[in-house]
């Protein structure tokens, strides 16, 4: 059996194997140690899960054992997504428990521990909570039975204070939307419901598998959806397991990726909403968005991969848009975690604010950029973890790809090589396995495939 690790967003591991109640109580245990230390029995802890196989079990077990360690615990009634669950935490000034594993295949359970800012927990908290999985709790008062609790009517309300729904009631809009057997499903049906926004729904039901699929709203894993639109005529929007990532497709069924809805959605609150503020995005997002943001006069923090790093660009600078190449992203006066449901509901006020279709809203983003911007993710296995070091290190020493030359680098999170040409590659090591993670940035698949090949056979040679 494995220890348990965290990574940038939890604790994740295989159900049944590592993923356990043996592990589970370790950290039961180290975060009751951490909210003691904190916050003494002061603030409630509140705890969800999301539709994965015996997440619901895990919760309602983690629930009773804090219970009986003496704090106030709420336990939600029913399945629940990441972000709905965040917002509770800000909301009631509460510590959080989330069981998913968010876009992991259906095999794996986690834990996420949110703090009561509604965002993912810094490092220094997630070091306090590693160093004491080995300790034990030691209660100073006396158990109180756990509660049941719902947190989907304060976020529905708090979204109403973010989202211009009566220019979406105008627009007579109709979407088609796959929940992909989610925790967002259910809720982002009933706020359409409420808002009469017309619509086409699939995968909502409740499936531990996932319908077969990664829990994942990229294309490969929404073929039903991507043949919905084309069949049609309307966007197609959707969600991970539970609920903190989107994925877009145009009425045509084109798939979108996120960097570009994040410039869209940059564009659409600085003009139509007069947002002001900054762009944040992570090293690994496009550098599209910088030059889009540059053209708008808005300035861009950039940060680390993961979006902890974004969530604190949030609680720390002025910030109009969080962003993210994976699926993620918040908004100014909304939580600093990423929220799948608030990025659909943007998409569709962007929509009704242009009255234009996504596919033309698409190609008018487009036509603003003097290049295109092509990306690609390789993942480079390794025989252990001590290679990773050894070969971002001999990537440092890369003067020239192809015929052209590395002008900056950038070492914010692993190694970010800039080439004359506009193009770029990051090296990231995986924080789990022995693989390090290469994003390739170019004008061209083919340029993309050549500067993939040459470096693959440096680094490996």
């Amino acid at each position: 059996m494995e220890a348990v690790k965290f990574g940038t967003d939890g604790w994740r591991a295989v159900l049944d194997k590592d993923f356990n109640y043996e592990n589970v109580n370790k950290v039961i245990n180290a975060a009751a140690i951490y909210i003691y230390k904190e916050a003494k029995y002061e603030k409630p802890i509140i705890i969800g899960y999301d539709p994965r196989n015996k997440a619901d079990e895990f919760a309602l077990y983690t629930a009773q054992q804090l219970s009986r360690l003496g704090f106030n615990v709420e336990l939600s009634k029913n399945i629940v997504a990441t972000p709905v669950l965040a917002y509770g935490a800000l909301n009631k000034n509460a510590y959080a428990l989330m069981f998913t594993a968010s876009h992991n295949s259906s095999e794996y359970l986690g834990i996420k521990f949110i703090p009561p800012y509604g965002g993912p927990s810094e490092d220094y908290m997630v070091k306090e909570i590693t160093d004491n999985l080995e300790n034990k709790f030691k209660p100073e008062r006396k158990s109180i039975f756990p509660k049941k609790a719902s947190f989907e009517q304060s976020y529905i309300e708090h979204l109403k204070n973010i989202i211009d729904f009566e220019k979406i009631k105008k627009s007579n809009i109709s979407i088609n939307y796959d929940g992909h057997h989610g925790a967002a499903g259910k809720l982002f049906l009933h706020i359409l419901d409420e808002n009469n926004i017309k619509y086409i729904a699939q995968n909502i039901e409740r499936d531990i598998n996932f319908g077969g699929f990664m829990p994942d709203p990229k294309e490969q894993y929404l073929p039903a959806l991507k043949k919905l639109c084309q069949t049609n005529a309307q966007i197609g929007l959707s969600n991970d397991g539970d609920g903190d990532r989107f994925g877009v497709f145009d009425e045509e069924g084109i798939f979108i990726s996120p960097n570009d809805i994040i410039a869209m959605l940059l564009k659409h609150l600085s003009i139509n909403r007069n947002f002001k503020g900054k762009l944040a995005k992570t090293v690994g997002a496009s550098s599209m968005l910088d030059l889009y943001a540059k053209k708008y006069k808005i300035e861009t923090v950039e940060t680390p991969v993961g979006f902890k790093w974004l969530g604190s660009a949030m609680r720390n600078d002025d910030i109009i848009i969080a962003g993210e190449e994976s699926g993620g992203l918040s908004i100014k006066g909304h939580i600093p975690e990423k929220d799948g449901i608030l990025a659909n509901l943007l998409i569709i006020e962007m929509l009704a604010y242009s009255n234009k279709k996504l596919s033309v809203l698409h190609k008018d983003f487009l036509s603003e950029l003097d290049r295109k911007f092509v990306n690609k993710r390789t993942d480079l296995k390794l025989a252990s973890k001590d290679e990773q070091d050894k070969i971002i290190e001999k990537a440092k020493n890369i003067k020239i790809i192809k015929k052209y030359k590395i002008i900056k680098t950038n070492d914010i999170d692993g190694l970010k090589l800039y080439l004359e040409d506009n193009s770029s590659i990051l090296i990231r090591k995986s924080g789990t396995e022995p693989l390090l993670r290469i994003y390739f940035e170019a004008d061209s698949e083919e340029k993309i495939t050549d500067i993939e090949n040459i470096l693959l056979k440096y680094l490996i040679e």
